[in-house]
């Protein structure tokens, strides 16, 4: 996986429609989460090291420290699925796409990012908005003695699925604005001269078309 420092990043040509311009904003967007994650991950390590040697030579433990630490990893996890979509780093098994040619792994991506990602990532957005509500008004507390407020984490599932959700915009019109430039006859991994040299043309960090 390449870090977001390495990844290459796109910009689009002088004559890139709106839409165009709005997908590699949010592709900005994304790129500059996953650099913020870098960050949490160090701070995650930091307290965790911080715990352990506390409890082992000083028998002192934080029930907040503890729970820090499962809110950072939860920010990395949630904040960062958009950040992995742009990156192309998602699990996937594949039996037929390979085979593929351009044209038809592109309208496989398409069917995808409509048919499962969007309606999902929706219904998960909206059903997760009322949870963080409720301990927001409530302000819910951990049950555990010391423990922290509850609002913030529960928050970072609305503003996970949304990042996710903005990103499988921005890769459904890269998609669309492909395949309706792609030239007849491209093969898998084949990019024509005729592509490199367009100014509107899409190459995602990570996956070269």
């Amino acid at each position: 996986m390449q870090t977001p420092s390495q990844q290459p990043e796109a910009q689009p040509g002088a004559g890139a429609s709106v839409w165009l311009r709005m997908a590699y904003g949010i592709d900005r967007l994304n790129r500059s989460v996953g650099r913020l994650a870098y960050w949490l991950v160090l701070f995650a390590v930091l307290i965790s090291a911080g715990n352990a040697v506390s409890r082992k030579a000083w028998n002192l433990s934080s029930n907040a420290m503890l729970e820090i630490q499962w809110y950072l990893f939860a920010a990395v996890f949630l904040l960062c699925a958009g950040y992995t979509l742009l990156s192309r780093e998602h699990v996937r098994v594949d039996l037929f796409y390979s085979r593929m040619s351009r044209r038809a792994q592109l309208r496989v991506e398409i069917f995808g990012v409509l048919a499962f990602l969007m309606p999902v990532v929706t219904l998960i957005l909206v059903l997760s908005w009322s949870p963080f509500m409720h301990a927001w008004q409530s302000g819910e507390v951990s049950a555990n003695a010391g423990g922290l407020i509850r609002w913030p984490v529960k928050l970072l599932i609305p503003v996970g699925f949304a990042l996710l959700l903005l990103q499988g915009l921005s890769e459904l019109i890269k998609d669309w604005h492909e395949l309706r430039t792609l030239p007849p006859g491209n093969q898998p991994g084949v990019v024509s001269d005729e592509m490199v040299h367009s100014p509107l043309v899409i190459e995602p960090p990570g996956d070269p078309r």
